[in-house]
C-alpha cells in the first residue's frame, strides 16, 4: 500500500468560495445529459460539492418538472455510479425543474428567477450548452434576451467550430454576449485525473522534468482508440470525422499538457498561457504525415453516403518548432471499432550511446524505455526499463515500476471528468478548458489537412488501423498493443 501524507484539500488560491448556483442545462434530454451531466450533478450533491442549487432543463421536448424528474431518474440509475438511495434521490429531484424552449426567453427567465427567489441571497447561473454546434448561435442570444448573462457562467460543449472561420465566427458570437472570462469551453480529458497528474509528475518533482527534453525524449505517442462504432452519431460523424472530433478537441490538448513549459504559478492564466505557447510552436499538420483510415462496413450503415470519405481512424506526426522539442516527433492516433480501448500517452527515452553489453544479452530487444500513462479515470503510469535476469551470465530483460491510483486506498475519492469541469466552472477556474486564442490556433494548424486531405484506407473492425501506419512511425512502433498488462488491483 502506498501511503499519502497531504494537507486537506483546499480551494485554488486566488479562487472565490462556491456560492449557491442556478444551472440551466440546455439539451437536458439529449445523450450526454443522461450519460454524463445529470448523474454527475447527482454525484456532486451526494459528495457534498455543491453549494445550494437549482437544476432548470430546457430543450425541444415539451415536458412538465414531473415528467423532467422521471427522465433525470432513469439517467441516473442507468449511468450513476453506486446505488442512489429513497433520501438522496428525494433530495436532489426537488431541485429539478423544467421549462420548454418553446417558452422562448421570457420563460426561461422566469423559471430562473423563481429558482433564485427560492434560494435567496447572493445566486451565480451556470448555463450548460450540451447542444449541437448549430443550435449554439440561438442559445446564446436568447440568453442575452432572457437578462441571464449578469452573474452567469456558459460552459461549451466541442466541437468548438469545424474550421477557423467557423472558430472565429463562434467566438465573435460569444465575445457579442459574454466576455472571455464568463466562457468555458469544455474537454473532459482535461478533466481525467491521469491528465492532470502529468502536471503534478512533471513540476512536482525533480526527478523527471531535467530529462523532459530532446536530449533524453527519442518520441512521445499519444493514444485514443475506441472499440465502438459510431452507433446512432451517423449524422455528426458524418460532418465531422475522427480528426475534428478528437484530435482538435483533446489529443491536441493532451499534447500541450505534456510540453508545455513550467508556468509561473499554478494558476489558470499561467496555465493557459504555456499551454497557448505550445500551439503557436506546432508546426502545421503536414498532409504527407497523415494516415485516415475508415473501417470496412461502415459506408453500409444507414446515413451514410455510399461514397463517403469520412476518416473513422486518423494517425498523425506532428512536430513542436521550439528549443525544448525540436525533432523529436509527436505521434497521435484515435479511431473507431479498433482492437482495444486502453488510451495512453507513452514517452519513449533515447538509448545509451554505446552499449557494452554483448551480441544476445537482450538489451534493446524489446525496444526503448519507456514512461508511459494511462488515460482512464483511475491514474496509473508505468515506467519500463531492462534489468539483469536472475541467473549466471548476463541476460537482460524489460522490468516496470508501476503505480496505481486504487493502491492508495484513494481511488474512491476520484472525480468522473465532466463532474470535475462542472465544479471548476461553478468556482471559476479556467485550468482546465481551453481559451479563444488556442482553439482558433489549432484550427489553423489544421487547415492543410482539412483543405486537400487524402483519401481514407479501409481498415478492418478490431484491427489497429489501416497497413499505412506502420510507415508513418517507421522505424519506430506504435505502443499499442501492449505486451505487458498493467497490474491488477488486489
Amino acid at each position: 500500500m502506498i501511503e499519502t501524507d497531504s494537507p486537506p484539500d483546499q480551494d485554488p488560491p486566488g479562487l472565490a468560495p462556491l456560492l449557491p448556483h442556478v444551472i440551466v442545462l440546455f439539451g437536458a434530454t439529449g445523450d450526454l445529459a443522461a450519460r454524463k451531466l445529470l448523474p454527475g450533478l447527482l454525484h456532486l450533491s451526494i459528495s457534498g460539492m455543491l453549494p445550494e442549487y437549482r437544476i432548470i432543463g430546457t430543450s425541444t421536448s415539451q415536458l412538465s418538472d414531473e415528467d423532467f424528474r422521471h427522465v433525470a431518474r432513469h439517467a441516473c440509475d442507468q449511468y450513476a455510479m453506486g446505488k442512489i438511495s429513497l433520501l438522496q434521490w428525494a433530495q436532489f429531484e426537488q431541485k429539478l425543474s423544467f421549462v420548454p424552449l418553446s417558452e422562448g426567453p421570457d420563460g426561461l427567465h422566469a423559471a430562473v428567477s423563481k429558482a433564485e427567489a427560492d434560494i435567496g441571497g447572493d445566486v451565480r447561473r451556470l448555463h450548460y450548452l450540451s447542444i449541437p454546434p448549430a443550435a449554439a448561435s440561438d442559445v446564446i442570444h436568447m440568453l442575452g434576451e432572457a437578462d441571464l448573462v449578469e452573474r452567469s457562467r456558459v460552459i461549451m460543449e466541442k466541437p468548438f467550430g469545424t474550421d477557423l472561420a467557423s472558430a472565429k465566427a463562434l467566438n465573435d458570437l460569444v465575445h457579442e454576449i459574454f466576455a472571455e472570462e464568463q466562457v468555458f469551453r469544455i474537454d473532459h480529458f482535461l478533466g481525467k485525473e491521469a491528465a492532470q497528474n502529468i502536471l503534478a509528475f512533471r513540476f512536482a518533482n525533480g526527478l523527471f522534468e531535467p530529462i523532459w527534453n530532446r536530449d533524453h525524449i527519442d518520441h512521445v505517442q499519444i493514444d485514443v482508440p475506441e472499440v465502438l462504432s459510431v452507433d446512432d452519431r451517423v449524422k455528426f460523424y458524418e460532418a465531422t470525422g475522427a480528426f475534428k472530433d478528437m484530435v482538435v478537441t483533446h489529443l491536441f490538448q493532451i499534447l500541450a499538457f505534456m510540453a508545455m513549459e513550467p508556468p509561473t504559478a499554478l494558476e489558470p492564466g499561467a496555465i493557459s498561457e504555456e499551454k497557448n505557447k505550445v500551439f503557436r510552436s506546432l508546426r502545421p499538420v503536414d498532409v504527407t504525415k497523415v494516415v485516415r483510415g475508415q473501417y470496412e462496413g461502415y459506408r453500409d450503415i444507414p446515413g451514410v453516403a455510399p461514397d463517403s470519405d469520412t476518416e473513422t481512424f486518423v494517425a498523425l506526426r506532428c512536430e513542436i518548432d521550439n528549443w525544448r522539442w525540436a525533432g523529436v516527433p509527436f505521434y497521435l492516433r484515435t479511431g473507431k471499432q479498433l482492437g482495444g480501448g486502453e488510451r495512453i500517452i507513452s514517452i519513449a527515452f533515447r538509448e545509451p550511446p554505446k552499449s557494452m553489453f554483448p551480441q544476445g544479452s537482450g538489451v534493446g530487444t524489446q525496444g526503448p524505455d519507456h514512461l508511459t500513462f494511462d488515460l482512464a479515470d483511475s491514474s496509473k503510469l508505468s515506467l519500463s526499463f531492462y534489468g539483469k535476469k536472475p541467473g549466471p551470465g548476463m541476460k537482460l530483460e524489460k522490468l516496470s515500476l508501476q503505480f496505481a491510483l486504487h493502491e492508495t486506498g484513494q481511488d474512491g475519492d476520484v472525480l468522473e471528468a465532466y463532474e470535475r469541469l462542472i465544479h471548476d466552472a461553478m468556482v471559476g477556474d479556467h485550468t482546465l478548458f481551453n481559451t479563444a486564442e488556442g482553439i482558433e490556433r489549432l484550427w489553423e494548424l489544421s487547415t492543410p489537412l482539412l483543405d486537400g486531405p487524402l483519401p481514407v484506407q479501409p481498415y478492418p473492425k478490431g484491427s489497429w488501423g489501416p497497413e499505412g501506419i506502420a510507415d508513418l512511425i517507421s522505424p519506430r512502433s506504435w505502443r499499442l498493443p501492449f505486451e505487458r498488462q498493467w497490474r491488477a488491483a488486489t
